[in-house]
């Protein structure tokens, strides 16, 4: 149990499920519904060991051993030096 938040020292935490993204060698796995603790004051994120061993043994699995995703999406990708100033 964490008793209080390593970035900013605040001690009031929320149970919630949230959007993961692992990311590893240029590849991504996008996780809907990771369960974590999430301090209160500044949006800090703690996760479980057990729950990132599980998401790191699925993007193995993906990536290396041929499981099907639950479903692909198609990502833009740009380089900020790329992007032009607004008007």
């Amino acid at each position: 149990m964490i008793k209080k938040c390593t970035f900013c020292g605040n001690k009031n935490f929320r149970n919630c499920d949230v959007q993961y993204i692992y990311r590893h060698n240029g590849k991504m796995l996008l996780v809907n519904n990771v369960p974590c603790v999430e301090c209160e004051y500044c949006g800090e994120r703690f996760f479980a060991s057990v729950v990132l061993k599980r998401i790191e043994q699925d993007f193995d699995a993906i990536c290396n051993n041929g499981k099907k995703a639950t479903r692909t999406v198609k990502v833009p990708v740009e380089e900020y030096a790329g992007i032009k100033k607004l008007p």
